[in-house]
């Protein structure tokens, strides 16, 4: 791998001598670097959540994002799937109203020293005056129903990232998780609108027209091939990872990198165990296949834990959830640094950048919540990542892309 350090030795030393200095250098460069985390799922304070970290806090507090010296975090206004009918579209916009309502709530909390930016600008204020920011994302279309003119209405309120899909197909676009019916033992059809329906590419054309930054993670590839050609703009993955290494439907294929990066995009890489185990190995499949049979669910999976949702027994759930993660492997912050390596080596460091989706089932050794986010930095430096490439990577790659995206707008973003 071109960006790995020697395994006997660094510039003529050996080895432990010249990474001795590495760990008070990683803390240098990670406080002078624009640290971003392009996303998060939003945890809303005193309900009961299976995501949050062992002392029953959100992994981006923000104690934590301190801790780790995380400047700024996208958090996400998402709903999972819904009827898609009058009361799945209501039930979806109620939930997404709360969570924006909680995020917004955190940033106007004054023991809480956090900022909501809704510029690339205000973004470099803050982060220069020493303010940890928030970001608001929004993800699943669902929200909107079939009305495209609710966009403007979650812009209005500080929202400037937009993913149209989460799990399953809407009015919008295909998702790469079509949904799997319970009751009929059988899976939504693999595309119903071939991408991008009509309302989905009248969607792109709005966010376009606000300088939104558009998320093509969780699109289907026809969806996410699509959105990166009529976007007359550079689009994001807010977490995904590489198919090449990973082959799951969640992550992107090569050339889905290669396109994004060709419009000067970013893929941004997750700590997510799912997302990142040896797809190719018989034995880890056999055992999922297994234990998913003794579950009571479908054997066939888009990743590993599919469908613990669909388990009403609490301990058959937990034994599952536990059993598939023991079969995954040692997956480390090394093997998510492997998926940053291969995405730079097929496209350049240029496109490439961080998105946890942390409160959603993230969290590696290593790499468990936002208090360890200086590891990363230390990873990147140890593999020969230069402090200018660990500057684009933690965040100066969504910078500019999102510039970009303002800049493009024929609507000026609210500042």
């Amino acid at each position: 791998m071109a960006f790995a350090a020697s395994a006997s030795a660094v510039d003529g030393q050996p080895k432990d001598e010249a990474e001795g200095h590495l760990p008070a250098e990683a803390r240098a460069i990670h406080q002078r670097v624009l640290t971003f985390d392009a996303h998060a799922d939003i945890e809303i304070s005193g309900k009961p959540s299976m995501y949050v970290g062992a002392d029953g806090l959100s992994k981006v507090a923000v104690e934590k994002m301190r801790q780790g010296d995380l400047d700024a975090v996208a958090m996400a206004v998402a709903v999972g799937p819904l009827p898609r009918n009058e009361e799945g579209f209501a039930e979806a916009r109620r939930i997404a109203d709360e969570k924006l309502a909680a995020a917004i709530a955190l940033t106007e909390n004054p023991d809480l020293p956090i900022q909501l930016i809704k510029s690339s600008d205000a973004l470099v204020t803050a982060v220069s005056n020493g303010q940890r920011a928030i970001v608001l994302s929004f993800q699943n279309a669902l929200i909107f129903g079939d009305d495209v003119a609710a966009i403007d209405d979650f812009y209005a309120q500080g929202v400037r990232i937009f993913a149209l899909t989460h799990m399953g197909h809407n009015e919008f676009a295909d998702s790469s998780r079509p949904l799997f019916n319970a009751d009929t033992g059988m899976r939504e059809a693999p595309s119903e609108h071939g991408g991008l329906s009509p309302k989905g590419k009248a969607a792109v054309q709005r966010f376009n027209e606000l300088g939104a930054v558009i998320d093509i993670s969780q699109l289907s590839t026809e969806a996410a091939l699509e959105v990166i050609s009529l976007s007359r703009a550079p689009v994001i993955a807010s977490h995904s990872n590489a198919r090449a290494l990973t082959n799951v439907s969640r992550n992107l294929s090569d050339a889905e990198i290669q396109k994004l990066a060709q419009r000067g995009g970013v893929i941004h890489v997750a700590p997510f165990a799912g997302y990142l185990f040896d797809s190719q190995n018989p034995d880890i499949d056999a055992g999922i296949r297994a234990l998913r049979r003794k579950a009571g669910i479908d054997e066939d999976y888009l990743y590993p834990f599919e469908l613990y949702w669909e388990i009403d027994d609490a301990s058959v759930k937990t034994e599952f959830l536990t059993g598939v993660r023991g079969l995954l492997g040692p997956i480390s912050l090394d093997t998510m640094l492997d998926h940053i390596d291969h995405i730079v080596g097929l496209v350049g460091v240029d496109y490439v950048g961080i998105g946890t989706d942390f409160n959603h089932g993230s969290g590696i050794p290593g790499y468990i919540d936002a208090s360890d986010s200086l590891n990363v930095t230390l990873g990147l430096l140890q593999r020969g990542y230069s402090e200018p490439q660990i500057r684009k990577i933690w965040g100066g790659n969504f910078l500019r892309v999102w510039r970009e995206v303002e800049r493009r707008g024929a609507v000026s973003p609210a500042q």
